[in-house]
């Protein structure tokens, strides 16, 4: 399925993963399988109020998530991207605080991390990339040492006129950004094939003038390589590229979501081919990275830290009230700055 992209740079002297990053890449799967089918858990048990599960595309998060160079790119991501934090190594309690609506965006420092906060607006983060990534040429920063921003959104928020004007003033003002749409083939309810012109998203790039590839997102490895061809092209100073990722949702848009009302058991057994993480191990297996004493390690490594995560989450208690006082203003009102001095006042003889 992965399309040669026509790329004006495209890392072809980068060396071939190592054994131990092949390892490594399958750690981070299991480990994102595991806490992704925790969280549901965790939402039925009242722990967290919802969350977005991402069982299925988690090849095509953790692939291009370990391409970000944390040192210099920077991500924007939907509500959907655990596995690209999981990647770039987020404390995932400070990820999933958003979840357990305790901080907007996650507790976690975006500029170390290099992580944007969550977005809950559908294609929402695409101009915020674009936005960060102009920055970037604004610089003057010379070629290959500017960052690159890689924005995520799913086939159905590609039909927001949003991701339209991003893609059109990224490629007009060539901004060094990766448009990362994970094509899982449900816009929540509606399949692709119903709302996406032509059957691709990626073909739409030959109208901005965008170079673009499809690739199987549930192949880690061929995920990651497209990523960093992407990435070495944007570095490059050639502007923006758009990869889409070919991957199947297999559980619900959301935990608020009933997918048995618009598809059966059996069509998405039959849609969403061979799962990710045992095609990886096959892969890994066969070649010879890695026996099956590593894949028993992984997986308690993975339980062992899924327990770490829940016990953090359920520590995590309601933020100080007078902080509301300081998330929309940089500098107050005196009218705000009043009503911050009387919350104080109050609270302090509660």
């Amino acid at each position: 399925m992965t399309t040669k992209p026509v790329l004006a740079a495209v890392d072809e002297d980068a060396a071939p993963l190592t054994h131990e990053q092949l390892r490594e890449l399958y750690s981070l799967m299991a480990s994102v399988r595991h806490l992704d089918s925790a969280a549901v858990a965790w939402q039925r048990q009242g722990i967290i109020p919802g969350y977005a599960p991402q069982l299925g595309q988690e090849a095509a998060q953790v692939g291009s998530g370990y391409a970000v160079d944390r040192t210099r790119d920077f991500v924007f991501p939907t509500y959907r991207e655990m596995g690209v934090a999981r990647a770039m190594g987020l404390d995932m309690v400070g990820y999933m605080s958003t979840h357990k609506a305790t901080w907007h965006g996650g507790m976690y420092n975006p500029l170390e991390s290099r992580f944007a906060p969550i977005q809950a607006v559908v294609a929402g983060s695409v101009l915020h990339a674009v936005g960060w990534a102009h920055g970037q040429t604004l610089s003057g920063k010379p070629d290959g040492e500017r960052g690159v921003a890689m924005t995520y959104f799913g086939d159905g928020a590609s039909s927001q006129g949003d991701v339209h004007e991003a893609m059109n003033f990224a490629a007009v003002m060539k901004a060094p950004v990766v448009f990362f749409i994970q094509n899982n083939g449900w816009a929540i309810s509606v399949p692709t094939e119903r709302q996406v012109a032509g059957g691709s998203v990626a073909a739409r790039a030959a109208g901005y003038g965008i170079p673009s590839l499809q690739v199987d997102g549930n192949d880690v490895v061929a995920v990651h390589e497209a990523t960093r061809s992407a990435f070495a092209h944007c570095r490059a100073g050639n502007g923006p590229v758009v990869i889409e990722a070919m991957t199947y949702r297999r559980g619900p848009h959301s935990t608020a979501d009933d997918p048995g009302r618009y598809r059966t058991l059996e069509e998405e057994r039959l849609s969403a081919g061979e799962d990710p993480l045992e095609r990886f191990k096959q892969r890994l297996l066969s070649e010879g990275v890695a026996d099956t004493a590593f894949f028993a390690r992984a997986q308690q490594q993975a339980q062992d830290e899924e327990e770490a995560v829940r016990t953090g989450i359920e520590a995590l208690g309601p933020r100080p009230g007078a902080e509301m006082f300081s998330l929309v203003f940089q500098e107050p009102t005196p009218t705000l700055q009043s009503q911050a001095t009387a919350w104080r006042k109050e609270s302090e003889h509660v």
